[in-house]
């Protein structure tokens, strides 16, 4: 009899309730439990799972890496894909694989190089992939240097942070002075540079911009599965051009972000995204983890997220290829259940499960298995 996979998924976006619900749906119809911690009590990732706690706070790197090894000891976890605090977990591989625990996650070496959007662009610029013009910026004068230089060539300059991701901290500069017009409507990404500079002046600690020309559409993020052998298994890009979403197996985006996932060891699961500078395709950025909308590769007839986990497991998939591509699509929000009563706070040293927060493995269930609310299919 096939034993049943455990795996954890740590402090993760609220959109991996469909990566779980494709882990249950699996195509080897092999039993998969979830486990799941996160921040916020309410977070539907914790509903969703089979058992969940509330991680602790203010946990250093080097705490949460124990606490990410009594995890896995305790709750039996066969793969555990981590998001926060990846850098520092990777490097302890050798400990989680002491205690029966895979890392779905590339090793530190990979995870290092792409946590700097400078030093990425640096990298990948010397294996022949283009990439936007960029400066880094850590001050008033280099703002406007950076600034400057760009309009000069005609483009609209952005900046975002050089560490960062999910698109946090992103703006467009503009030089139309603040007024109503900026607070009518909806939030925009758009900025006066004469606040940004206002704004630097009055701050404490220098910032670390990345700026840069505003890129244009399409924007194609490409889901790679990489094996710790740095072979590409799967390669699939998801288009966005405004509200439309589709999928493309074109090699003006699947060439370059193969050569980034086996040139760096992305192994397992990685997020390729690029966008348009004049009339070519250049690279935007790298996640070294699963992008949130990678469920969407459902529409092709692929279960990226159980292909992972059986790589992850020593279950080699072979070379993959979509059976067709999906339709253009657009996505929408939806409801999806939470648990009946918040979980309570874990102190930073808590070691033991606190009233009300579940057991090791032989616990029930925290809250709804599976739950449906607009899952997708696979």
């Amino acid at each position: 009899m096939v034993s049943r996979v455990r795996v954890w998924l740590n402090r993760t976006y609220a959109e991996n309730v469909f990566f779980m619900d494709q882990l249950r749906r699996n195509p080897s119809d092999r039993a998969v439990e979830i486990h799941a911690t996160h921040g916020d009590p309410d977070s539907p990732v914790l509903a969703a799972a089979d058992t969940a706690e509330l991680e602790p706070e203010n946990l250093s790197p080097a705490g949460y890496v124990e606490y990410a090894l009594d995890q896995c000891a305790r709750r039996g976890i066969d793969v555990f894909v981590p998001r926060l605090h990846q850098s520092a977990i990777v490097a302890h591989r050798a400990e989680f694989e002491a205690v029966g625990t895979a890392l779905l996650a590339p090793p530190p070496e990979a995870v290092a190089v792409f946590h700097d959007k400078v030093i990425a662009y640096e990298a990948v610029q010397a294996i022949g992939v283009p990439v936007p013009p960029w400066y880094r910026v850590r001050s008033e004068d280099e703002l406007v240097a950076a600034v400057e230089e760009l309009e000069a060539d005609g483009h609209k300059a952005c900046f975002k942070p050089a560490s960062g991701a999910g698109g946090v901290g992103f703006r467009v500069i503009t030089r139309t002075p603040f007024s109503l017009m900026h607070l009518s409507g909806f939030p925009s990404p758009y900025v006066p540079l004469d606040l940004v500079l206002e704004a630097l002046r009055g701050a404490e600690e220098p910032v670390d911009w990345l700026v840069m020309p505003r890129l244009e559409q399409p924007e194609v993020s490409v889901d790679c599965l990489t094996g710790p052998d740095n072979l590409v298994r799967l390669a699939v890009g998801r288009t966005k051009n405004g509200r439309r979403r589709g999928f493309t197996l074109h090699e003006q985006w699947l060439d370059p972000a193969r050569r980034i996932a086996e040139g760096f060891g992305l192994h397992y699961l990685s997020n390729i995204q690029f966008r348009m500078f004049g009339d070519r395709p250049v690279l935007m950025d790298v996640n070294t983890r699963p992008a949130g909308g990678l469920h969407q590769l459902s529409l092709c007839g692929v279960n990226a997220p159980w292909a992972a986990v059986r790589l992850a497991l020593g279950e080699d998939p072979g070379e993959m290829a979509p059976p067709f591509l999906g339709q253009d699509y657009t996505v929408v929000s939806g409801p999806r259940p939470l648990r009946p009563v918040s979980l309570p706070p874990q102190r930073p040293e808590a070691t033991e499960p606190l009233p009300g927060v579940p057991a090791p493995p032989s616990a029930e269930p925290v809250g709804p298995v599976g739950a449906a609310a607009q899952a997708l299919p696979l």
